[in-house]
């Protein structure tokens, strides 16, 4: 008798056990996890600010050299290689590396700009990838506060 009362101690966990701590796995996932998603979104509109405000910058310092803002043509790219209309101003690269917005698109830039008639517009599509939007949609830019 001894044998069999040994036996019925190391079966294990039986399914209503199991099931249990499933459901309350679900019920503490959902509602942790709709947290996350609000850091995530807030965790890249901090990132692309904290660019934009790098990239102007290095954009100031372009114009102490060249006495002029890059074209919209030559664009951003000006400010890690040298203009091919005149390099000897260059005292670049004013960054390191130009790289995307959080969300995978180039940073967009005007000059003369819409916003900024005698500088510059700068500024990245967020999270809808299109220019305007509202809310986690809204384009984080170089115009407003």
């Amino acid at each position: 008798m001894k044998i069999q009362a040994a036996n019925r101690q190391t079966r294990g966990f039986t399914l209503i056990e199991i099931m249990v701590v499933v459901i309350i796995l679900g019920v503490l996932a959902a509602t942790i996890i709709p947290q996350f998603k609000g850091m995530t979104h807030d965790a890249k509109v901090s990132t692309a600010k904290s660019t934009i405000a790098e990239l102007e910058s290095a954009i100031e310092r372009f114009n102490i050299n060249y006495d002029r803002y890059p074209t919209t043509e030559e664009g951003l790219k000006a400010l890690v290689e040298a203009p091919s209309s005149d390099d000897t101003k260059w005292r670049g690269p004013y960054i390191k590396l130009l790289r995307q917005d959080p969300w995978g698109l180039d940073y967009q830039y005007k000059c003369p700009g819409t916003h900024h008639k005698s500088g510059f517009d700068l500024w990245s599509r967020g999270g809808d990838q299109a220019d305007g939007g509202e809310g986690d949609g809204a384009d984080i830019v170089n115009w407003k506060g």
